[in-house]
Order: structure tokens, then sequence, then C-alpha cells
């Protein structure tokens, strides 16, 4: 018998798209908020091809997209497996202790609280931190370039974000969010 891993991954993807939804619903109000065009052309679009490279589509077949950087072993796929369930629960830990001040954009909120707590102690980012490593988790799974490549279209992106986030951050909150910066890693603990 096979394990279905396309349902396994598909599943944990739509449970963590589910619960980012609904948790979505009731956040504080914004009082500023980045341009829907620089979204879309910034965040939203990388994100649309970067999700449809992880799709297995007949017309990549044959080409360098679809050919492996990793053995096709059970346990690499199973590594992957983990890595992103362990991504998407850091995200979802963000999450909780964000709390009404989550925003899926660039803005600030009525009251907009430092948080600094929680995954906020171990990286600023932790909701990009755990994406990406769900990213890399599913890329790895996959086993194919297009993978890694939809993972560093990713990466980039948030890059991106995370720029325009704290320096809107650093005029609102000043040096106490310089000194965060400081003592805190973007992304990736005590190194990035």
């Amino acid at each position: 018998m096979s394990i279905p891993f396309g349902y396994l991954f598909g599943g944990a993807w739509l449970l963590w798209l589910a619960y980012w939804g609904i948790s979505a619903l009731h956040v504080k109000s914004a009082v500023r908020v980045e341009s829907a065009g620089s979204r879309f052309g910034k965040y939203a679009l990388p994100l649309i091809v970067a999700v449809l490279l992880l799709q297995n589509f007949r017309a990549l077949n044959g080409t360098f997209l679809n050919d492996r950087f990793v053995p096709a072993e059970l346990w690499i796929v199973w590594l992957g497996f983990f890595l992103t369930i362990a991504g998407l629960a850091f995200t979802c830990w963000a999450r909780v202790i964000l709390g009404r001040n989550w925003s899926g954009v660039v803005q600030l909120k009525e009251d907009h609280e430092l948080i600094v707590r929680g995954p906020y102690s171990i990286v600023r980012h932790p909701i990009y931190t755990g994406l990406l490593l769900a990213f890399l988790g599913t890329a790895l799974a996959i086993g194919a370039w297009r993978g890694l490549i939809a993972t560093a279209i990713v990466a980039v992106s948030f890059w991106r974000k995370l720029r325009l986030e704290e320096r809107w951050l650093c005029e609102l909150f000043g040096e106490q969010y310089a000194d965060y910066m400081r003592r805190v890693k973007a992304l990736v603990p005590w190194v990035l």
C-alpha cells in the first residue's frame, strides 16, 4: 500500500489556510496600509508563481524544473512532510501570539503593539520563517528543482515585505524597535 503524500501535504496546507482565514476575522482596524498595486506586484504575484511551481504540471516533464535535486527516497518525503508541519505549526504559534495585531498585508493597526514574546523572541518574523520552512519541506518532498525555485521566490518576496514592515515599525516604535532588531534576527535565529 502506498502512502498518499499528495493528500497529506494538500490536507496540511488546506487546514492551515482554513485556520488562517478564520483567525483573520477578528483583527484590529488598520490605520496605515500598503497600496494594493504594490502588494500584488511584490507579494501576491510571486506567491502565485511559487504555488504553481509546486504543482506537477505535465508541461514541466522533461525540463530541468522536474529534475531531482535529491534522490526519490521515502525518508526524504517524510522529512519534507515533518518540516512542512513544523513550519506551519510555527506560523500558527506566531499568529496566536500576535493576536489582533495580525495582518496579511503590510499595515499598522489601531493601538498597534510591539510583540516580542513567544516565537517573536526567536525571530522577528516567525510567520515568514515558518512559511519558508513549510515551503522548503514541501520542496524537499517533491524533490524537483521547481520546489527549490518556488521556495527562493517566496524568500525574496518575504524579504521585500519585511523590509517595508520594519521601516514602518521603526517609524512607529523608534528606538524600542531598533533595539529589538539588534537583539533578534529577522528570519533565521542567530544568523539572518
